[in-house]
């Protein structure tokens, strides 16, 4: 028996795997040498399978009942096979020490199985730390030395050769190149990325060599928040599994109750014999014990975490995974979500005899020197046209700027600003500005030579693919979809028409937002939202369930919200109500079905029809297959 114990602790530093393996190797070769007559070396062969199949179940059982003062599943499991084989010894039967070692590794084999489920989530951060690299070659005194990437700090320069994995994320100093960014934003194409652009860690670097510099610490990188909120789904419990494990304690002590009066009561009310009796409570606490509802949550809530980790879904726990399918109501932040937080050139009107180039090369002429966002976006509209530098540049904050281009004076800016620099506005530009600033649009003027050249009109793109995915959300049943912004009214509007949403809720403030969650909430109970910036998490806590955008959003909104989309790509919503509700029609007919086999092999044993093999196949059989039925959400 020693010798049996100092195996099986062998066997527990291992894997649930390689117990039940062994142990059905034991109870096999237990079950030849007594069919053979061996009987002594049968009655050494067998306890050491009950020790190595049964010891980790008898370690947490006896755990449980010393610590906390309650009885469990896996010690009611012991209790029924030791007694089974008390009863063999009792009755020179030896089978029924066959029979409890049976009971034993159909038990281990449940245990190993809900182990696999449990570990396909844990393939999906080995396979994001695959994406990762331990050193970067990082520039000192002009030479670039290996270093740990928990020792690089902000402002570091960093070297990247063609081919090579990008260690953490920055901003691009030199060099231009393709990036494969698949792994991490699922887009398919490689991105051609320059100086200025920001690239991940994990992403596969093309042909070019690349200078970065660090502009935020490594553990904050894109890829290590990935990971950390894929460990984290797996260490919260939904409120369904609770629920569960509460139940499992205080049904446990019932049957321990009933099994005992079964016991004690049916010789002198019956008239059985104490073997019958003894017998027949021992089935009852196999068929009774509650391993398949046990099983008929986590494994499944895991596999769907696991696939929705796959397809750049991530799940925080399986609570949001069983929330996100009873959503009524969708809210959506506007920029940097239905939007993407970028602003472009999206019109330009030139003026009675001058071209849309010659207004784009002076607006760039001028905004090549200044730092503001829609200067930017002056610039990156006009890189494929020929033009150079203006001198004596002035910037008014907040108004416009002004310059000397090609020895004429030229200015930029809000109407009112570049008014004090000509003579007249021409109607036609008057009127096509204001079309335009009733889309939505922010407008800038161009003047050249005391004269008003063109007009541009400049505006936070909407997403691609926004219109399609709250198409998709209508079509899954999801009643009202909202939009809320700290943007104008007018804007919000032009937006809300392009994308399809039913309700606008403009020039919020973050605790607005939190309000009409709020209100939302009192409405359709179960209200997801949509966000990325920093204003958005208050609502994305206050919310049901709170999605964050992956790559667009901040860091507080992803550490708040329930669920990141990875690719920020707003159809994956449709993709995460759909899995959900399947998730939860699966736990239901695994729930029925285990209370549902339970009932019947209880009633079998009460009948006489139910042998202690029989009894065992069948509890844990259906443990078995409610937990490859969970399993099946592992498909996409």
């Amino acid at each position: 028996m020693l010798h049996s114990l100092r195996l099986s602790q062998l066997v527990a530093k291992n894997s649930e795997t390689s117990a039940a393996i062994l142990c059905g190797c034991l109870l096999l070769l237990g079950w030849i040498a007594l069919h053979l007559g061996w009987l002594g070396l049968a009655l050494l062969i067998l306890p050491a399978a009950y020790v190595v199949g049964g010891y980790e179940s008898a370690r947490e059982g006896l755990a449980t009942l010393i610590q906390e003062k309650e009885l469990d599943v896996d010690l009611l499991m012991i209790v029924a096979a030791l007694g089974a084989a008390g009863l063999g010894l009792w009755r020179q039967e030896y089978y029924l020490i066959v029979d409890g070692a049976v009971l034993i590794l159909i038990f281990a084999i449940s245990g190993a199985l809900e182990k696999y489920a449990m570990q396909r989530t844990d393939r999906s951060i080995r396979s994001l730390m695959s994406l990762t690299s331990d050193t970067a070659q990082v520039l000192r005194q002009g030479k670039a030395v290996s270093v740990s990437i928990d020792q690089l700090a902000l402002g570091d320069q960093i070297v990247v050769r063609p081919g090579e994995l990008i260690p953490t994320d920055g901003l691009i100093l030199e060099g231009l190149s393709t990036l494969n960014q698949s792994a991490i934003t699922g887009e398919s194409i490689p991105i051609e990325k320059t100086v200025g652009d920001e690239v991940f860690a994990g992403t596969l670097n093309g042909n070019g060599a690349l200078k970065l510099t660090i502009h935020q610490p490594p553990e904050s990188s894109l890829l290590r928040r990935v990971i950390r909120l894929v460990e984290q789904a797996q260490t919260e419990i939904p409120p369904s599994q609770q629920f569960i494990e509460r139940f499992e304690h205080g049904y446990a002590r019932v049957i321990v109750g009933v099994g005992l009066l079964l016991a004690v009561l049916p010789p002198f009310l019956l008239q059985w014999s104490w073997e019958t009796t003894i017998y027949r409570a021992l089935i009852f606490l196999v068929v009774a014990s509650p391993c398949a509802l046990m099983a008929a949550i986590m494994p499944t809530l895991l596999s769907g975490i696991a696939n929705g980790a796959r397809q750049g879904i991530l799940f925080k726990n399986g609570a949001q995974l069983e929330q996100i399918s009873k959503v009524r109501a969708i809210a959506f932040d506007k920029t940097g979500t239905l939007t993407t937080g970028q602003l472009q050139v999206c019109q330009i009107v030139p003026a009675v005899g001058f071209s849309t180039s010659a207004v784009l090369q002076v607006a760039a002429a001028l905004e090549s020197s200044s730092e503001h966002p829609i200067g930017a976006a002056i610039v990156q509209a006009a890189q494929d046209l020929d033009w150079s530098r203006a001198t004596e540049v002035q910037a008014y904050p907040g108004r416009g700027i002004t310059g000397s281009w090609q020895q004429q004076a030229v200015c930029v800016g809000t109407a009112n600003f570049v008014n004090q620099f000509i003579t007249d506005f021409p109607i036609e530009l008057v009127q096509s500005a204001d079309l335009l600033e009733q889309d939505g649009k922010t407008v800038v003027w161009v003047a050249q030579a005391q004269q008003a050249i063109g007009v541009i009109a400049i505006a936070d793109q909407v997403r691609p693919e926004a219109a399609r995915a709250i198409a998709q959300l209508k079509k899954l049943g999801i009643e009202q979809i909202i939009m809320l912004t700290g943007d104008n009214q007018r804007t919000a509007h032009s937006i809300a028409q392009a994308v399809g949403v039913d309700q606008v809720y403009a020039e919020l403030l973050p605790e607005h937002k939190l309000r009409l969650i709020r209100h939302l909430q009192k409405q359709y109970k179960t209200v997801a939202m949509v966000g990325d910036g920093i204003n958005d998490a208050p609502a994305l806590a206050q919310a049901s369930v709170g999605i964050a955008m992956g790559i667009a959003g901040s860091d507080v909104a992803l550490e708040t919200a329930d669920i990141v989309l990875v690719s920020d790509r707003l159809e994956k919503i449709a993709v995460a109500v759909k899995l959900g509700r399947r998730s939860h029609q699966v736990v239901k007919q695994n729930i029925g079905f285990a209370i549902g086999f339970i009932m019947l092999l209880i009633a079998a044993n009460f009948a006489g029809n139910v042998t202690l093999p029989l009894g065992v196949v069948g509890h844990e059989g259906s443990t078995v297959l409610v937990i490859l039925s969970g399993l099946r959400l592992l498909r996409n």
